[in-house]
Formats: structure tokens, sequence, C-alpha cells
């Protein structure tokens, strides 16, 4: 496997990230990159496609000032993390093995969890996985699909333009699932992990690994996942957008077949897919209340 990493000039002006670098080890010597700040109840904040740790700067200082240790990995082929070069060298399995990998290495136990797009296909599997290390559960514009619903034809779009597309610009894809007009600073920053094509596999590769059909190899795995969540009676709170063609409904499925949603305080907040740019400070403030609330 060849593994590259984006130089840290790469990272040398990134907006409102004042964030020294950590670092830990996953899989085969694969370097992890994460932000950890803060004192309090562990909120772990998993990132999704094609974004990285950047993309929750807006919320990270409002999160700490409410009393939370936030951490805030990169996955591996995104952000600081390492990224294995070529798109074969992505599979689910490998993504759930190296972030378990993880939060072994910082021995986390007692996680609230926030998740969105890839990060819930990740962290609900992590939860299935092992229930006894997580407290509570957030979910904002993700799912956890089996391949026994057809997906919109937003997605299959999406998976194809992914994979194939000449051009993979990362910033113009945050920028389109966005509903607030980021900067040229914000946009260079999300291009910041990719300094050429080179760079792209895993984010070229994640569309391709949701399951889209019973026949995917772990369509299965997330089937058994789902009967965790059906008996998941620890809190469980959706904070969905308006305006994401992607995950619009989700937040229904969750709060009718998981237990833990009775009588959580869910919200639908104003923004697109990646909701983190567009209603941090709705975000910031729901997610305070509910882990509080515990």
């Amino acid at each position: 496997m060849q593994v590259l990493r984006t130089p840290d000039s790469a990272f040398a002006q990134l907006p409102d990230f004042p964030y020294n670098p950590r670092y830990t080890t996953v899989g085969d010597a694969l370097r992890m990159h994460y932000v950890d700040e803060g004192e309090g109840p562990v909120l772990l904040l998993l990132h999704g496609e094609p974004s990285w740790s950047y993309l929750y700067r807006k919320m990270i200082p409002r999160l700490v000032a409410g009393g939370l240790r936030i951490i805030a990995p990169d996955l591996i082929g995104f952000g600081r993390s390492d990224k294995p070069s070529a798109q074969s060298d992505y599979t689910y399995a490998k993504h759930l093995a190296w972030m378990r990998d993880f939060i072994d290495g910082l021995a986390l136990n007692n996680i609230h969890l926030f998740v969105q797009d890839w990060g819930g296909l990740l962290g609900l599997r992590l939860v299935a996985d092992q229930p006894q290390r997580f407290a509570s559960i957030a979910a904002a514009n993700t799912m956890l699909p089996t391949g026994s619903v057809a997906p919109p034809q937003a997605f299959l779009d999406w998976q194809k333009f992914a994979t194939s597309s000449p051009k993979f610009d990362i910033a113009t894809v945050l920028q389109r699932a966005t509903v607030t007009e980021l900067s040229p600073e914000e946009l260079a920053a999300y291009n910041a992990p990719f300094p050429s094509e080179a760079y792209k596999a895993g984010a070229r590769s994640f569309p391709a690994l949701v399951p889209t059909s019973e026949d995917d190899p772990e369509s299965d795995n997330n089937k058994k996942a789902w009967m965790t969540l059906a008996q998941w009676d620890k809190p469980f709170l959706t904070l969905f957008s308006d305006q994401d063609p992607i995950t619009r409904g989700g937040d229904q499925v969750f709060q009718k077949l998981v237990p833990g949603t009775k009588k959580q305080a869910h919200q639908t907040v104003v923004g697109g897919h990646f909701l983190q740019e567009d209603a941090a400070p709705e975000l910031a403030a729901a997610l305070i209340a509910f882990i509080r609330s515990e």
C-alpha cells in the first residue's frame, strides 16, 4: 500500500482553526489526526464525505465553552490523516477498523457521539459493536443504509460523479451542499488536504462504499446494527436540516425505530447537507443541552 501524507505547509493558512495537531496510529502504521480540546464529558464528532475536522470549526469553541471535551478525528484519507493512494485501499470494513483503533488508542469511554454523513455509517456501527462505550447519540443528516431501500437518484448520481469525474474539486462539493457562502479562504481550507488528484482516493471511494443493494458485503452487518439500535434506550437525538435532498426524512426513521429517541428535543435546522456550516450555533446549543439533560 502506497501512503501519501499531506505536507504540514498545506495547512499553514486555516481560518478559525487554531488547534495544534495531534496524532495516533491506527491499522498498519497509518497516522490519524484529531482535535482534542476542552475538559468534561467526551463528545466525539465524526465527519463525512469529503470533509474533515475543519467542518467543526464553528462548533468546537462553543462546545468547549459549554463544558465538553471535544474530539474530532480526520478519517483516514482526509484532513491531516494519512491517505492510501488507491481507491481499492478503502473499504467500509477498513474504515471501521481504523476508527476502532482510534477509540481504543485514546481509551475513550462514556462517549457522547455526534455523527453526520459517513460519520453515521461508521459511528452507528461502532455503537452497535460496543454499545457499552457510548452514553448517547446525536445524528444529523445521516443514515445507516442496508440496501433494502433504493437510494434517491441524487445519491446515485453523486456516486457516479465522485468515482469517475475527471475533476473532483472538494471545495466545490462543500459549497454546493451548503446554503452559507464560504469565503475563498474557507474553500481553500477544504481543499488543503488534497494538493493533487493523487491524494483524493479516499474521497473518491467513499460514496461507492455505501450499501445500495442487499448484495453489498456490509448489508447484513448494517441490518445487525439496526437490531442493536432497535433496542437502544440511551438518549438519541436527531438534528437534521431542512434542505438536504440525500438524507431528508432520515430523522423520522430514527425516531420511529430507536427507543432512545422518545421524549428528546429533536430539531430541524435551516441548512444544507453540511449543516455544521449553516447552523453551528443551533447545533452546539442543542448538543450542550442534550448532554447536560442526561
